[in-house]
């Protein structure tokens, strides 16, 4: 029997490489930024046109299909979940990373039938390391297995989150009260790479033990949550509740000792939801 979401998922892996080269080419030349919701919220060209590669390639071969795109909520479309096969993409995950030339940009895709993610890729192109994760079917790297490091004791732990700026002046007082928090365990460190996918994929290949993120979307989500969980981690709401892709917030962990753990141990702030426009 033809496994079709096995056939989606090739497809989508030849078109993240076709996408990761158009990001590369476009860092050798000069690059044009524009803002959207604040002077820190960047989009470039690059993320505009590598959406309408992915998007108008993906609709010509499964045109039934529904899809939720940065760049294309931007512009005004809905990001509401439904039970059709829906792609779930972030051009360039890493849009200030990719402006200053800072080498973790990445392609996310994330595949979900029935509001479950079915499989999901990441593609660091600057690294050219592709991640892969097929639900049931395990995690790799550039087709080798990855597993999280199962550290179990967060004082041994390093810890990736991001930090940036926040129009709400408590929001900003609690985001480093936070980083704070988690140092004073203590743990061996904070990282903050600049992309939620990539750190996702730290955690899946045990180079970091846990990843927290409130304020994120769908789209920078999806992907590495399909790699994280098929390389053994942990995911869960920063609320200690189980994951919800629409949240705009998540921990990862390489176990649930440590996830539960930062989950006890930071403060929560409000950061909306992405379907909130659904009905």
């Amino acid at each position: 029997m033809t496994d079709q979401w096995q056939e989606c998922m090739d497809f989508c892996m030849e078109l993240t490489k076709q996408a990761g080269q158009m990001i590369r080419k476009a860092l050798q030349k000069d690059i044009t930024v524009m803002q959207k919701s604040s002077p820190v919220d960047l989009v470039t060209e690059t993320d505009q046109k590598v959406e309408q590669l992915i998007i108008s390639s993906i609709k010509e071969k499964y045109p039934t299909h529904s899809f939720i795109g940065e760049e294309s909520v931007a512009a005004g479309a809905p990001s509401v979940l439904t039970d059709d096969p829906t792609w779930i993409i972030d051009p360039i995950d890493g849009t200030t990373n990719f402006v200053h030339r800072f080498p973790f940009v990445s392609v996310s895709i994330g595949f979900t039938v029935k509001k479950q993610i079915e499989f999901g890729i990441v593609y660091s192109c600057l690294e050219d390391k592709m991640y892969t994760a097929r639900k049931g079917k395990g995690a790799f790297c550039d087709g080798v297995p990855i597993r999280v490091s199962g550290l179990e004791d967060i004082s041994k732990s390093l810890v990736l989150t991001e930090m940036g700026f926040k129009k709400d002046p408590e929001q900003f007082k609690t985001l480093f009260a936070n980083i704070k928090t988690i140092l004073s365990i203590p743990v061996h460190g904070i990282r903050s790479p600049g992309s939620a996918a990539v750190n996702m994929c730290l955690v899946a290949c045990g180079s970091a033990d846990a990843y927290y993120h409130m304020g994120i979307h769908c789209w920078d989500m999806a992907g590495g949550a399909a790699v994280v969980t098929e390389a053994g981690g942990v995911i869960m709401d920063v609320s200690g509740g189980p994951f919800d892709l629409m949240s705009r917030r998540l921990i990862v962990a390489s176990s649930r000792a440590i996830a539960e753990r930062i989950a006890k141990e930071i403060m929560v702030f409000d950061v909306g939801r992405d379907d909130t426009c659904a009905s």
